[in-house]
């Protein structure tokens, strides 16, 4: 049986994460970034670990930590949006100091692309990915976002199109569709600026193959390749996540133990509908 190690995004953070484990890592991170991190993991306030750029490089400086003290070694590796980073931080591809540059200039680059109120995300649950494509093509301005399990999928794009979207949606017979309380609609085409000023500093570093392949948010695919995860984490921040599929993808390769490395659980919880008959384990659950 193959183990596969998936790595949280944002909204897996949370005041005091990190601290049994990544305060090394963390001190390294506050040389690196110019401010304390640590001190914001450990003590908050929340809605300073809320905010975009203080988020990824937080949650990634915690789940690389997290890796370090496991001892398995995976056949294979994926990470949720700003977990694709963690993922190639482990699989070699990225060296962590570049890395937590990397995401803190990407949730500012994130956090800039749209004036605030102008984009808006939504989780739609219960509706077929055919139905939340057709509307959103239906309504213009909004997509897919993250293709998160079966029954839950999150929209996002101009707020105008959410929302008329999200009536759609429930019309449609969606079993409900939750506004999200996010800084910008994130995965969508509202997010090219972006890309472009991502693109301008991934030329700045080095990207390495992969030791380890890791299976790619924006193809749910392997990818090992450096110039091809470079390419891959540009179209990512415009792209669908596609986690089910990347999910399944890992399952028909032979995966059958997922280890959700990082803060919280959500991840293991999404993979558990996707397909229950799989063995999930979270870090927190490893370390008792």
């Amino acid at each position: 049986m193959k183990t596969a190690f998936v790595f949280p995004g944002q909204g897996s953070q949370f005041v005091g994460m990190g601290k049994d484990l990544a305060e090394k890592r963390l001190e390294e991170a506050n040389a690196i970034l110019g401010f304390d991190l640590l001190k914001i993991c450990f003590e908050g306030p929340e809605e300073e670990l809320k905010r975009t750029e203080i988020t990824q490089p937080a949650i990634l400086t915690v789940s690389v930590a997290a890796y370090e003290h496991l001892k398995i070694r995976p056949e294979v590796m994926a990470g949720h949006s700003l977990g694709e980073y963690s993922a190639l931080v482990a699989a070699g591809a990225l060296k962590f100091s570049d890395a937590v540059k990397l995401v803190h200039l990407r949730g500012k680059f994130m956090q800039e692309a749209v004036p605030e109120g102008k984009g808006a995300m939504a989780a739609v649950l219960g509706a077929s990915r055919e139905k939340i494509a057709e509307i959103c093509k239906q309504v213009g301005g909004v997509q897919p976002a993250n293709l998160n399990a079966p029954d839950q999928i999150v929209i996002s794009g101009l707020a105008e199109s959410v929302a008329k979207a999200s009536e759609l949606l429930k019309a449609a017979g969606a079993k409900r569709v939750i506004p999200l309380k996010v800084s910008a609609p994130f995965h969508s085409q509202l997010m090219e600026p972006a890309a472009r000023k991502l693109a301008a500093e991934l030329d700045k570093i080095e990207v390495r193959d992969a030791q380890v392949p890791v299976v790619a948010n924006f193809t749910a695919d392997q990818v090992t390749e450096a110039g091809k995860i470079r390419d891959l984490l540009i179209k990512q921040v415009t792209g669908s996540v596609l986690w089910e599929d990347s999910v399944r993808k890992m399952i028909k390769d032979g995966v059958g133990r997922f280890v959700e490395v990082g803060p919280g659980n959500i991840l293991a919880g999404l993979i558990k509908k996707i397909d229950s008959s799989v063995e999930v384990i979270s870090y927190v659950e490893i370390k008792g």
